[in-house]
């Protein structure tokens, strides 16, 4: 079973891997983006790690209810509001709930996924966040490091796509080539996952 402290690994180390990874984020967003991905996620992890120690939500959907509030209002652009649905989502649909198992997790995460695809009007291809959580959430039946594994090949397969959705979109074929940014700080996201599970 799932508990707060799970969660609470599981956000800490997704910021310490978004700290570590702000550089690159930024420099594939310099690509085909606004250069800010790095340095955005960056500021709204650290609001989010700020507001869990202050707050100390006691339930896994209520530390992921204030940490997509925090993502909301803190991250600059498009991430903030995606990102933010994702936590809230997920959050929201693990309820109240003291401890969670593996499959609601990935039942809710699924639910959180949607919401940004409804949200962003993105679908899997389209070269966006999407291309790297629901791989994720597909392999989420198989374990932490397998939705890992799912997450980083999807970012990677976003590089010969052409951009459909946000900012890249505006480039055109320009776009082909590059690794999207958001797929990567996805990645990030899940990897923290297998992190706080230990897998």
């Amino acid at each position: 079973m799932l508990d707060a402290d799970f969660f609470r690994r599981w956000v800490a180390a997704t910021a310490a891997s978004v700290d570590r990874e702000a550089e690159r984020l930024t420099a594939l967003d310099s690509a085909i983006g606004d250069a800010d991905h790095g340095s955005n996620m960056q500021r709204g992890f650290k609001a989010v790690t700020a507001a869990l120690e202050k707050e100390a939500p006691e339930t896994p959907g209520a530390i992921l209810m204030l940490a997509g509030r925090q993502l909301i209002s803190t991250v600059g652009g498009a991430s903030g509001p995606l990102y933010g649905t994702l936590l809230r989502r997920t959050g929201k649909a693990l309820g109240d709930a003291a401890e969670v198992t593996e499959a609601q997790l990935a039942e809710a995460l699924r639910a959180g996924v949607e919401g940004v695809m409804v949200l962003g009007g993105a679908a899997p291809g389209d070269k966006t966040m999407v291309d790297a959580l629901v791989p994720a959430v597909d392999a989420l039946g198989d374990g932490f490091a397998a939705a890992r594994t799912a997450a980083e090949e999807g970012a990677l397969a976003t590089v010969p796509l052409q951009a459909r959705k946000g900012r890249a979109s505006y480039l055109g074929e320009r776009s082909i080539g590059h690794q999207d940014p958001g797929a990567t700080s996805s990645a990030l996201l899940i990897a923290g996952l297998a992190e706080a599970s230990g897998e």
